[in-house]
């Protein structure tokens, strides 16, 4: 189990990205879902033991990691939203290089080793292949297969499939949920895609507080029956989203049909009921539009292990 209570990190200059997060994350997959600038990455650095909470403390399996960082370091794999590789290099001798500053190593070899971990992320027959050459969803597999050398405990990854293709997505969604089976994985993203795939449990955060705990069949069914959709005329959308909360609007045969979310039942004329998104969800709840009773919120938070 992975237990944070009551984390808060204000940075110099008042700057507070972290204001009193408290969850409890038992193994499998849970997602971290915010926009740009939610506080996620502080979240994912204190969790890595990069970073110092201002307040507060972090437990993996009952032990204190914010006292003592290096315990978590040696039971975690961490895959950073930016993570630089040495271009000139084959995708094995990077993999060979990065075991080495790990201090990881295998019965057979640190080279037998990242062979076995190339293999296990769908990278084996481009093992030779200059990193330059691989794709972005390629990158992304040789991240992952230096997070999980050492068999770690705690996994996390930080906006993994941003700037992936569809299909380099989906690839490396397989990978992600193979990876759950056995560990604590905290997967920490603003696409809505990669929760609503991957995640049975995840959390809503912004402007550094946790919003909401919830499944995605959860959220789907609070907005049930109040989500609508119809045609908008050219140039009355903004008008439209200052009385109405629009989570979509999309372009069809020339036209733009809109989205809206609205507790009443009161849609605007000519919208008709339509069927709840994970994604109309989440912009309802970042938005301000989806007032939850706090009993309710209470209840959520409660019933994932949080408080």
């Amino acid at each position: 189990m992975l237990s944070l209570h009551d984390l808060v990190k204000v940075y110099p200059g008042s700057v507070t990205a972290l204001q009193g997060v408290t969850l409890s994350i038992p193994p499998g997959m849970f997602g971290l879902l915010g926009p740009n600038g939610a506080g996620k990455s502080t979240l994912m650095r204190i969790l890595a033991g990069l970073l110092e909470p201002t307040s507060g403390r972090v437990e993996l399996d009952g032990v204190d990691v914010t006292e003592r960082p290096e315990l978590v370091r040696e039971r975690l794999g961490y895959l950073p939203q930016d993570f630089g590789f040495y271009a000139h290099l084959s995708g094995l001798a990077m993999l060979e290089h990065l075991l080495a500053l790990k201090g990881v190593d295998g019965p057979r070899g640190r080279r037998a080793l990242a062979r076995e971990l190339l293999e296990r992320v769908n990278l084996g027959s481009a093992a030779e292949r200059k990193v330059k050459g691989y794709s972005g969803g390629m990158r992304q597999r040789l991240g992952i297969a230096q997070a999980i050398a050492g068999d770690p405990r705690l996994v996390i990854v930080d906006e993994p499939t941003a700037g992936l293709d569809p299909e380099e997505r989906v690839r490396f969604y397989h990978v992600l949920a193979e990876l759950a089976q056995e560990r604590i994985v905290v997967l920490s993203t603003h696409i809505v895609e990669d929760v609503a795939v991957l995640c049975p449990r995840f959390a809503v955060i912004k402007g550094g507080r946790v919003l909401r705990v919830t499944t995605p069949t959860e959220a789907r069914g609070r907005i049930e029956g109040a989500m609508f959709e119809g045609f908008v005329e050219r140039g009355e959308l903004e008008a439209l989203s200052r009385t109405q909360c629009v989570t979509q609007s999309m372009l069809v045969e020339g036209r733009t049909r809109a989205r809206v979310f609205d507790p009443k039942g009161q849609p605007p004329p000519g919208f008709a009921l339509a069927r709840a998104t994970l994604e109309d969800f989440y912009l309802a709840l970042v938005r301000g539009a989806l007032q939850v009773p706090e009993a309710a919120t209470d209840a959520a938070l409660v019933g994932s292990g949080a408080r």
